[in-house]
């Protein structure tokens, strides 16, 4: 249960990462209220996770899932520029969470 609250802080990650974009400097409302219930949110579970979690993976995790999940969401719906480079380091990004994940935790 832990690591899906992991799973989806992450992903709340990446919708404040795009609503911060999205809210121009925090000039536009509605961007800038969603980037706040994102932002509580994310926290709010990756929090009660680490009841049970080691920091180091679990923080890995959060963080792997919200990078990568905003540098897609960026170059599938907000223009970033896609490159191969790119594509090799949110792979590596990704295998590197994963990585860090079966090295280590008994819980």
């Amino acid at each position: 249960m832990a690591w899906l609250l992991v799973v989806v802080a992450g992903l709340l990650e990446t919708g404040f990462a795009v609503c911060l974009k999205l809210s121009h400097g925090f000039t536009r409302l509605w961007p800038t209220v969603a980037f706040c219930v994102f932002a509580l949110g994310s926290f709010g579970l990756l929090t009660l996770s680490l009841r049970k979690l080691d920091v180091g993976p679990a923080y890995a995790v959060w963080t792997g899932i919200g990078a990568a999940g905003t540098a897609i969401y960026g170059m599938v719906f907000l223009g970033d520029v896609v490159s191969v480079l790119k594509l090799v380091s949110i792979s590596f990004v990704i295998i590197g969470v994963i990585g860090l994940q079966l090295s280590g935790s008994a819980h």
